[in-house]
């Protein structure tokens, strides 16, 4: 594969809301079902609150491969209101994977919100999927992250409306 197949995809939004209170809720993991996009996070999860690189949290999942699922989220990138990012690693899964598949094995591929303040009380996000350091097999069944982009715009507009709606 060359150079230009393997670069991190990216969806980013321009949301009425200040990076602090965005990155509030990217940082609340139990807030995390309320804004995937993918259709797979799931209500359950046990609740944390991500304070920096080292942290992990549990995400409960479910697709038609695997059936219900745990995925094991470890904190590799955070900047305060800036940045944070994600390396997953298959913590359990209801069904056998097709791939024979460690448990607790992190394969390079890492989920990151990028902030940047546009103003007082907006700010650009971006969602980042880059799996560029992943295994080919990996990349290939993630058309290099492109099986994402759809659900990553889903997130960007739940996100949206979760901080522009009165009380959210």
């Amino acid at each position: 594969m060359d150079d230009q197949e393997t670069q991190p995809v990216s969806v980013s939004r321009r949301i009425e809301a200040p990076a602090a209170e965005i990155f509030e809720l990217l940082t609340a993991t139990q807030m995390h079902p309320g804004i995937d996009g993918s259709g797979m996070l799931r209500e359950g999860a046990p609740a944390s609150k991500v304070s920096g690189v080292g942290d992990a949290f549990v995400m409960k999942m479910h697709n038609e491969r695997l059936g219900d699922y745990e995925m094991d989220n470890h904190v590799v990138e955070f900047e305060l209101n800036r940045r944070i990012g994600w390396e997953p690693a298959l913590r359990s899964a209801e069904r056998s994977p097709e791939t024979p598949i460690a448990f607790g094995t992190r394969f390079g591929h890492r989920w990151i919100f990028d902030l940047a303040p546009d103003g007082p009380d907006a700010t650009i996000v971006t969602e980042i999927y880059d799996c560029s350091g992943a295994p080919e097999q990996l990349r290939a069944a993630m058309d290099n992250g492109n099986v994402w982009l759809e659900g990553m715009s889903t997130t960007l507009d739940k996100l949206e409306a979760r901080c522009t709606k009165p009380g959210a």
